[in-house]
């Protein structure tokens, strides 16, 4: 079982996500790199795999490039799908790694 890259128009209400990269974009004047190779209104594109354990996400709502997702710990972020890339994971994996971070969410305020 591996997951599965998704198009933005394949995501759905109730899939099991996490984000695969992060598009991040810096101006061109703060790159070290060759002023001459480019123009100062040029943005870098920098694509960044995030720090966050590959957390599961649960779709809640999708009004594209947008998408409101809830987090194990219970919170609710959105996501811009011009920006990031979601991979739907497999509903076993996904329904596991979901008690195994809410457990750790509850165990943590417990204290």
């Amino acid at each position: 079982r591996a997951a599965r890259l998704l198009a933005p128009e394949d995501i759905g209400r109730g899939d099991f996500v996490a984000v695969l990269d992060e598009t991040h974009e810096i101006p061109s004047i703060w790159w070290s790199a060759d002023a001459a190779l480019l123009p100062p209104d040029v943005p870098v594109r920098m694509r960044l795999v995030p720090r966050d354990e590959c957390r599961p996400l649960k779709i809640k709502s999708v009004c594209l490039p947008y998408v409101l997702v809830k987090q194990p710990c219970g919170n609710q972020r959105t996501l811009d799908l011009r920006t990031c890339r979601l991979a739907r994971l497999d509903r076993r994996f996904a329904k596991l790694a979901w008690r195994a971070y809410a457990k750790k969410k509850l165990s943590q305020s417990t204290l």
